[in-house]
């Protein structure tokens, strides 16, 4: 018998709605049902979803109202905030987490729970790390487990745009950490006012204050090439995402540090060229085939004056590596300038990889491994 011929109860404690950890929670949440597990659904917050997922979303609530008190209990959330679970079943902590080392509130949430999953091996073995000491190193290897994310392929599917322009364009709130202070200057060392190029940035940071944005706007249509840069406002549904991933060309995520980055593998699904950083959760799929890569040398404590005030470390982006990224910027304009930019096909065949139906049998995987040690 294999573990897709097993049904568990599961009770999963995760958000619903657009954002990282809310996309994340309602894929795997409808992943699982699919895969015929009975999954009891607690929402975190505010439940925003397309209208598709209503009656499902209906009937995993539901079951929470009468859940296994016994079932393993999986809680999708930070890492600082792990001490409410449903039942008394086994405890799954599976944050999201961009940084090399935790606090000790955190080490505080995440050393009370049984097992863990995160989202890469790079994620493991910062979890190995820093349990270790409190729990024991081997332990805590027998009970991390890499339970990669996903991406829709049946709304992230390939497409080529048909512009003139070479369509540059990240995805992701406003942040230091997503090098948005950096890529800026990339474009303008890459480019000049004649090449026929535009940037085109999705980055609404939901959780600023309004002149926050205002501020990460202006540095961008202020600097050199501000004319060519576009301000895309925050969609709606993962369909509009795809509307204007479609008519881009090349995505371009310079970050210091991701806990997973889903918007890197839904233009790799697209068939878009990337260029990203070589460094953290993100190397779980981004490589020499499918990636143009910018090799970062150094980390450096992880303060933004914002979010992070140096409670860990995060790749340290200078002038070599900005330079780098402009280079493959260039390398991209010139193929598209010659009518040789082809198809990520490399992208496409990682993207089909991971699927959100692999992430939730990774998920059972993890379950059927630790029924088998009890």
């Amino acid at each position: 018998m294999t573990f897709l011929d097993t049904t568990h109860s599961i009770n999963l404690s995760c958000p619903i709605n657009q954002l990282g950890y809310g996309l994340s929670g309602l894929n795997i949440t409808k992943s699982l049902m699919e895969l015929k597990q009975d999954v009891a659904l607690f929402p975190i917050g505010n439940i925003e979803a397309p209208d598709e997922y209503t009656e499902m979303l209906k009937s995993a609530i539901g079951s929470g109202r009468t859940p296994d008190w016994k079932a393993p209990s999986i809680k999708m959330w930070h890492q600082h905030d792990m001490s409410q679970f449903i039942g008394n079943g086994t405890k799954y902590g599976f944050p999201i987490f961009e940084l090399d080392r935790f606090t000790d509130l955190e080490l505080h949430h995440l050393h009370y729970l049984d097992n863990w999953m995160v989202t890469s091996e790079w994620g493991k073995g910062i979890i190995v790390e820093g349990l270790s000491k409190i729990r024991g190193e081997d332990y805590v290897k027998e009970h991390t487990h890499v339970v990669p994310l996903g991406v829709d392929r049946q709304v992230f599917r390939e497409s080529t745009s048909h512009k003139e322009e070479t369509i540059f364009f990240n995805c992701g709130k406003w942040e230091v950490r997503k090098g948005h202070d950096i890529l800026v200057k990339a474009f303008n060392e890459a480019f000049n006012e004649d090449d026929n190029v535009e940037l085109w940035m999705m980055c609404d940071n939901p959780f600023y204050p309004e002149e926050e944005n205002f501020k990460w706007e202006r540095l961008y249509r202020s600097s050199k090439l501000g004319e060519k840069v576009r301000i895309i406002p925050r969609q709606k549904t993962q369909q509009d995402v795809y509307n204007v991933m479609t008519q881009t060309d090349c995505g371009v995520f310079p970050a210091r540090a991701e806990g997973w980055n889903l918007e890197l593998l839904e233009m790799m699904s697209c068939g878009k060229n990337v260029i990203a950083t070589n460094y953290s959760a993100h190397t779980e799929f981004c490589n020499d085939n499918n990636c143009l890569l910018v090799e970062t040398e150094e980390k450096e404590d992880a303060v933004d004056g914002f979010w992070f005030r140096g409670q860990g470390q995060w790749a340290s982006i200078k002038e070599k590596e900005i330079s780098s990224l402009a280079e493959h910027m260039r390398t991209v304009h010139e193929q598209k300038k010659a009518d040789n930019l082809k198809m990520n096909q490399s992208g496409v065949d990682t993207a089909k990889q991971f699927s959100w139906k692999n992430s939730a049998q990774k998920v059972i995987e993890a379950i059927e491994k630790d029924d088998s040690h009890t």
